[in-house]
């Protein structure tokens, strides 16, 4: 099935925040954010064992407890078995990511792909989540972000690991699509050349942004649309620097990153267009992009990523973001 028609709209709630991802975010917080989301119509929700050991899955099975199962779409992750026993969740080896969850639970987290690490991460998902499917199940973090120059190993684990068991599960209808999870492209170009199995989509977070998307339109992009592969952008405000945050690629912003975030809402800034809309537009701009996946933990967020996304914004901004070399000549705009 493909991801576009699996979709329930253009805009998801991405639940990693809800980990206590940066901060120790209080429960009602979280069920709060849950809440407004599903008031506000969302229908789709991105969930991960990683996030918070556990944690996020805990909370958004919580929140949506009660909820129809057929009026909403589910999503989780495999790559990451939690354990019974605990560790110091700061001093967690995460690669380019450390530090992200060290305010989730200190339950011990282990990285495999295979058969059975898969099988069992999905049963605990089910577990956490206290609901008897997932729709979408993504392979989380098979790259160099996470994995440096082994990262290859990991993908192979995976290929022949996670990749055919949720093929199977696909085949037999006990989920309707997998794909890759990640933040780099690298790992989806390859699955994408393989001749089985084969992905229904790819997750892909911070790579299809206003910040950062050069990259993903020179090969990945073209190979998806010629496979008719659906991509849902993850990470629309990258990491927050895009939405009056701090943060660029889960660290804080290099002094690069600030100045072109200050060009581009200065030009934002003179058309009267809000940065969100910016963000949220152009990533849905491309042809692939079937949703836009975006993290909150406060209640207001979702109500401006709604009004952001029908905010009207003019052609002589992008027009404006083009010349300034601020946007790809190759990228697809909201107004092509």
């Amino acid at each position: 099935m493909s991801i576009a028609s699996l979709l329930p709209g253009r805009l998801g709630l991405g639940t990693a925040p809800l980990g206590n991802m940066f901060r120790a975010v209080p429960t009602e917080e979280a069920a709060a954010t849950v809440e407004a989301a599903w008031d506000h119509g969302i229908r789709y929700f991105d969930t991960a064992p990683f996030y918070g050991a556990g944690l996020s899955e805990m909370r958004l099975g919580d929140a949506l407890a009660g909820r129809p199962r057929d009026e909403y779409v589910l999503s989780t992750k495999v790559g990451r078995v939690v354990l019974d026993e605990v560790e110091d969740p700061a001093a967690r080896d995460l690669g380019e990511k450390g530090g992200l969850f060290e305010h989730g639970r200190p339950n011990k987290i282990v990285h495999e792909w295979t058969v059975e690490a898969t099988e069992r991460s999905i049963e605990d998902s089910l577990k956490r989540l206290g609901v008897d499917r997932l729709d979408i199940v993504w392979v989380h973090d098979i790259a160099q972000d996470f994995h440096g120059d082994v990262w290859l190993e990991k993908f192979e684990e995976a290929r022949t690991g996670a990749f055919r068991v949720l093929s199977r599960l696909r085949d037999e209808g006990v989920i309707k699509a997998w794909g890759l999870g990640v933040n780099r492209t690298e790992p989806i170009e390859l699955a994408l050349a393989l001749d089985e199995p084969q992905p229904d989509g790819f997750l892909l977070a911070g790579r299809y942004t206003l910040l950062d998307h050069e990259h993903a339109l020179q090969r990945l992009l073209p190979m998806a649309a010629e496979q008719g592969v659906g991509m849902v952008v993850g990470g629309p405000y990258s990491s927050g620097v895009l939405a009056g945050g701090t943060h660029f690629e889960y660290q804080d912003a290099p002094p690069e990153i600030i100045e072109r975030v200050r060009r581009i809402k200065d030009i934002a800034g003179r058309y009267g267009v809000s940065i969100k809309a910016a963000a949220l537009q152009f990533s849905l701009a491309h042809p692939v992009t079937a949703a836009v996946v975006a993290g909150a933990t406060k209640p207001s967020r979702i109500a401006e990523d709604l009004a952001a996304l029908s905010e009207k914004v003019p052609a002589d901004f992008w027009t404006d973001l083009r010349k300034g070399g601020l946007v790809s000549p190759d990228a697809p705009l909201p107004t092509a």
